[in-house]
C-alpha cells in the first residue's frame, strides 16, 4: 500500500519479452497489484509473467485477451479489473520499461492527497527531452498536444502522449472502459472524457527513458492524420457532452461561427489568387474584402472561443 491506499499498475503488453521481466523486477514495494494484460502477444510475453508468478503469488496477475484489442483495449481490461476490485488508485506503466519507477511516489501523491483524480507524466519538462527522445517522436508528440490541448480542454497538459498515469477509485468507476478508445489514441480519448465529467488533471515531471532494446510500433508521421481525425471528433463529442447535454455556455457559438467563416474563406481566397496569379493579373477588390473579412472574423471568434473554455476549465488542475 502507498500511504493506507491499495495501489494497482496495470501493464498493458504486446510482445514485450524483451523488457517485461525489466519492468516486474523494478516494481516498488508499494505497489499492492501488478496486472500484466497480455494483448495477444506472439513472442514468449506470456512466458515471461508465469516466470515470476511463484515467486510473487497473487501480487502479480497475468490477463490473457482472446483477440488484439490494441494498447488501449488493454488498458481498458486492467482498469475494469482495478473498479471491480476497489481499487484507490490505479496506474499504468509500459511493458517496455520505458517509464522510470522512482517517479511513481510523485504520481500518487497527487492523487492520494486528493489534489487531483488523474496525474499525468510530462516528459517535456526539460529541455533534455528534446536530447532523450527521438526526434521525429518528439515533434510529433508535441503537435499531438498542442490539438488535444484543444480537444480535451485540458489546456494545461503539455504530453498528451506520455501513458505514465495515476488515477483515482472515483475515476475508475465513473468513467466507461468499454467505451475507450482501444488503440494509440486512447491518452487523448481518456482525456476528453475525464473533462466532460470535470475530472482534475495535472502533469508532472517524469523522466524520459530511451535506447534501453525496446521497440515501439509507433509511426508519428503515419499516426498523426488519423490521430488527428479522432481529436476532431473527441472535440465534437466534448461540445455536446459538455457544452449541451450537461450545461449551456455561449462559446459553442462562437466555435460555430469560426467554423463557418473559416470555411467559407477558402474558395474566396482561391478565387483572389487565380484571378490574380493565372487569369488576369487583377485582384477583384470585393471578393478580397469579403475573403480578408472571413478570415479575420473566422480567427477572432476562434480565439474567443478557445479563451471562454480555457476560463471554463481553469480550476480542472
Amino acid at each position: 500500500m502507498y500511504r493506507n491506499h491499495t495501489v494497482a499498475v496495470v501493464v498493458p503488453a504486446y510482445n514485450e519479452e524483451t523488457l517485461l521481466g525489466r519492468v516486474i523486477e523494478t516494481m516498488p514495494d508499494c505497489v499492492d497489484h501488478i496486472v500484466v494484460v497480455d494483448d495477444c502477444s506472439r513472442d514468449g510475453t506470456v512466458e515471461t509473467v508465469r516466470r515470476y508468478l511463484p515467486r510473487l503469488g497473487e501480487r502479480l496477475l497475468l490477463i490473457q485477451h482472446e483477440t488484439n484489442q490494441g494498447v488501449g483495449g488493454a488498458i481498458a481490461t486492467g482498469y475494469n479489473w482495478c473498479r471491480d476490485h476497489e481499487i484507490d488508485v490505479a496506474v499504468v506503466m509500459a511493458g517496455d520499461a520505458q517509464m522510470d519507477p522512482a517517479d511513481l511516489p510523485a504520481l500518487l501523491d497527487l492523487v492520494v492527497d486528493g489534489e487531483v483524480d488523474y496525474a499525468k507524466g510530462n516528459r517535456l519538462f526539460t529541455g533534455d527531452a528534446w536530447h532523450q527522445i527521438p526526434r521525429v517522436r518528439y515533434l510529433g508528440n508535441s503537435a499531438m498536444s498542442l490539438l488535444t490541448k484543444i480537444a480535451s480542454g485540458y489546456w494545461h497538459v503539455a504530453d498528451s502522449q506520455c501513458g505514465y498515469t495515476a488515477l483515482n477509485r472515483r475515476a475508475l468507476q465513473v468513467i466507461d472502459w468499454d467505451k475507450m478508445y482501444q488503440r494509440y489514441g486512447q491518452p487523448n480519448d481518456l482525456l476528453v472524457r475525464l473533462n466532460v465529467y470535470n475530472f482534475r488533471v495535472r502533469d508532472v515531471p517524469v523522466k524520459p527513458v530511451y535506447n534501453i532494446g525496446e521497440q515501439s510500433g509507433i509511426k508519428p508521421l503515419r499516426m498523426i492524420p488519423q490521430l488527428s481525425w479522432l481529436l476532431f471528433r473527441l472535440f465534437l463529442y466534448r461540445m455536446v457532452q459538455k457544452y449541451v447535454i450537461r450545461d449551456f455556455h455561449p462559446l459553442l457559438f462562437f466555435y460555430a461561427m469560426a467554423f463557418s467563416l473559416l470555411f467559407a474563406s477558402v474558395p474566396l481566397g482561391l478565387r483572389v489568387f487565380y484571378k490574380w496569379l493565372i487569369l488576369d493579373g487583377s485582384i477583384p477588390p470585393v471578393n478580397a474584402l469579403a475573403w480578408m473579412s472571413s478570415v479575420i472574423a473566422g480567427l477572432q471568434s476562434l480565439f474567443f472561443a478557445m479563451w471562454f473554455d480555457m476560463e471554463y476549465n481553469k480550476d480542472l488542475r
